[in-house]
């Protein structure tokens, strides 16, 4: 018995110290946590935010005629501007062999997963719908972007926003990743998609976000049996 419990006859549990310092290390873990999760957001969601300025709508950064960048006689690329150039080196790199995940294991021999059939296909759904109806489908791009940096930055249906995200850096990473002229590190567009696919899991929205103060609402109308909410109330 400790001099407090002499004093005032009260026993004192030995685990009272253990359990406290339990209690805050458990606070400070959560804090680190939440803190995390939510630098997290915020970075994924600015660095699309960064990204709707060189090809704002309704021209989207192209020429007057819509021109997109195409492969010369040489292989070399014919360069175009904002968004129709980026359609234009996915569809010239479409025919190309290409790898993704490669490793260096030395020797002269490198490591990597083949991937020209989805490219192939990529390039033919650019080539057969993107292209042709780059006015309206333009649009579509600059939205899906535009929505993913507002969902993440409020934390507002973040899930949503992180699904979003995983699509389109996929598509990034099928038509851009590894290319070498311009040379594209892989990694770059691989990165975006290991953080989009933490954005669903976590769902950072709940995190100082607006998700914390929609759930309750969302969760009270999905037990009154309103599927939209119980649907809805998955992507927050």
């Amino acid at each position: 018995m400790s001099m407090l419990g002499e004093m005032t006859g009260a026993r004192v549990e030995p685990t009272a110290r253990p359990v406290a310092a339990a209690r805050a290390g458990a606070t400070w873990e959560e804090r680190i946590r939440t803190a995390a999760i939510v630098i997290g957001r915020l970075g994924l969601a600015y660095l699309f935010f960064t990204q709707l300025f060189w090809k704002l709508p309704p021209t989207f950064g192209c020429p007057a005629d819509f021109r997109f960048t195409t492969a010369g006689p040489n292989g070399q690329l014919v360069r175009s501007s904002g968004l129709c150039d980026w359609i234009g080196i996915e569809s010239a790199w479409a025919s190309r062999p290409r790898q993704l995940l490669v490793t260096d294991v030395g020797g002269g021999l490198k490591l990597g997963v083949p991937v020209e059939p989805v490219v192939k296909l990529n390039g033919a759904f650019i080539d057969g719908f993107v292209q042709p109806n780059i006015r309206w489908f333009g649009w579509l791009i600059w939205g899906a972007e535009a929505f993913i940096a507002l969902s993440l930055g409020l934390g507002l249906f973040s899930r949503l926003g992180g699904l979003i995200a995983l699509a389109v850096a996929g598509q990034l990473t099928i038509g851009l990743a590894g290319i070498g002229n311009p040379y594209e590190w892989e990694w770059s567009y691989l990165q975006i998609m290991l953080l989009a696919v933490l954005m669903i899991g976590l769902a950072p929205g709940r995190h100082f976000g607006l998700d914390a103060r929609l759930r309750p609402r969302l969760a009270e109308a999905a037990a009154a049996g309103n599927r939209a909410a119980r649907f809805a109330l998955m992507l927050t």
